[in-house]
């Protein structure tokens, strides 16, 4: 790249911003603006799955939530109810600014207490950038990105319980780093992070087994934490502890064995656009160059060094076992990068200085890719499909109508403004727990059956014979009745007379 182009001048005011002692402030601010921009855009999938879960939230000893099935914590779906109630649906974006916001100020605390003033301006703006990387996801909020400010404080809180050798603050560390799973279940980041910080520690002699015992246990009471607690919730709202068990943990191994049935096109597909964003947006460059230097690192700090080998290693774990590959789910990395951005951000060798010209690079990436969302948005070129489609039939619904969208569309749901008789809003759940489609074939026969039915998933696409089933069922208690957008088809219950669906499919 030439000298003088708008790159390289852009990325020399960014170096020379970043040792501004308001930089952290300053990028906290920006993750926090730079992600209001979502607040323009239609809910989500999982946001409104999440929303619809927690407004028909009634638990009971054979369901935690009730109407419908989600394999989340209690905890994300009291948040996004909260949210709710304040705001409205598109409230969870604000409450998705603030944690990213929190998430740089945690990160830059961290990152001082292991690489000084410098490396925690440095870290900040890495944490700012990717937190904000359309190419990753500025929109949505989910459990990912509102746990994992608990998963920073839990390190920047161990950091500390360990150098002050003190048990009070090493409860705190246990109880942060063990809410962050109570959001999204494989934050478990912090509490690794804090489990080697210690048994490296213990292990090279930097401190004795006495204090070894006393922080570990008192890390694992703050830990516990949450855990009993959401255990006295189950208790007292009457849910059986092997249901709360299997929606939290048990129902992973299931839909695992489901995701093993039919084709991997699909997430052969999205893990290389997942690998793609990750280098486009700069993360995958840090997490490379701690990587390619750690035995330097390990030479230096090796108690710091190790544990965050130990978290980068459990969290890439933690992604490839999931199997999906969503682009969003590199944001449980995040604490890994932070802490691979200061060791080597602070360094004043050519280690240093090309981490710190990634990091230039990671911020001109996420100004660069917003500017094109926002090309791409205001030229109407986004498509907001299944939005538009549950608006159309919204139009010409009446009170007292009911929908059921095949191949999980919680946001044509919400949309919609109807309920849905069928407990499944998403497909995975659908294909782990009613892999015959027999209970949705039973709903459709049934007196309960929705007044509408949108097939956005073909009915065959994961079991043909199956799917074979329920399409002649539904063919013949069905009318079709238009299609949404995409040529999707929509169905209404025979005996019903309403109004043409015309979706505006911009």
């Amino acid at each position: 790249m030439r000298s003088g182009s708008p790159f390289v001048d852009a990325g020399r005011r960014i170096a020379g911003w970043v040792d501004s002692r308001h930089t952290v402030a300053i990028a906290a601010l920006a993750a926090f603006l730079l992600r209001l921009p979502g607040l323009t855009r239609p809910i989500r999938a999982d946001e409104a799955g999440f929303l619809l879960v927690a407004r028909s939230w009634d638990p009971m000893p054979d369901s935690v939530y009730g109407a419908f099935f989600v394999d989340r914590p209690p905890l994300l779906i009291a948040i996004f109810k909260i949210s709710d109630e304040i705001g409205g649906p598109l409230f969870i974006r604000v409450v998705g600014a603030l944690a990213c916001a929190a998430l740089v100020v945690t990160a830059a605390w961290t990152a001082r207490l292991v690489a000084g003033r410098r490396s925690a301006r440095w870290t900040a703006v890495c944490v700012a950038a990717l937190t904000t990387n359309t190419v990753i996801d500025a929109v949505a909020v989910k459990g990912e990105l509102l746990g994992l400010p608990f998963v920073m404080a839990g390190c920047a809180l161990a950091l500390i319980a360990l150098r002050r050798r003190s048990v009070p603050i090493a409860v705190l560390a246990g109880l942060s780093a063990g809410i962050a799973p109570h959001v999204k279940q494989n934050l478990l980041g912090g509490l690794v992070f804090a489990g080697a910080l210690l048994l490296v520690s213990w292990a090279v002699r930097e401190i004795d087994w006495r204090v070894f015992l006393r922080l570990a246990v008192a890390g694992l009471a703050g830990a516990a934490v949450p855990l009993v607690a959401t255990v006295l919730w189950a208790r007292s709202a009457g849910v059986e502890l092997d249901v709360l068990w299997y929606a939290v943990g048990g129902f992973r191994s299931d839909a695992a064995a489901a995701l093993t049935v039919g084709s991997t096109h699909a997430p052969t597909l999205r893990a290389g656009i997942l690998l793609t964003a990750g280098l486009v947006a700069g993360m995958l460059l840090v997490l490379g160059g701690f990587v390619l230097h750690i035995r330097e690192e390990w030479a230096d700090g090796k108690a710091v060094t190790a544990a965050t080998a130990a978290m980068l290693a459990f969290d890439t774990a933690a992604l490839v076992i999931g199997g999906s590959f969503w682009r969003d789910y590199l944001f449980p990395l995040l604490p890994a990068t932070a802490l691979a951005a200061a060791l080597l951000a602070r360094r004043s060798n050519r280690r240093g200085r090309t981490m710190r010209g990634v990091i230039v690079g990671a911020a001109l990436s996420s100004v660069t890719c917003l500017v094109g969302w926002v090309v791409i948005n205001a030229a109407g070129l986004q498509e907001f499909h299944e939005y538009d489609t549950g608006v159309a039939i919204e139009r010409v619904a009446e009170p007292g109508d009911s929908l059921v969208v095949f191949g999980g569309r919680a946001d044509l749901q919400l949309a919609s403004g109807m309920g849905s008789p069928y407990e499944h809003l998403w497909s995975l759940p659908m294909r782990t727990l009613d892999p015959d489609l027999a209970e949705l074939g039973a709903l459709v026969t049934g007196p309960d059956a929705p007044t509408w039915l949108v097939e956005w998933v073909r009915f065959e696409t994961w079991n043909e014979p199956a799917g074979a089933r329920l399409r002649t069922l539904v063919e013949e208690r069905y009318a079709a009745h238009g299609t949404g957008c995409d040529g999707r088809r929509i169905y209404l219950l025979r005996g019903v007379e309403r109004g043409p669906v015309e979706p505006d499919c911009g």
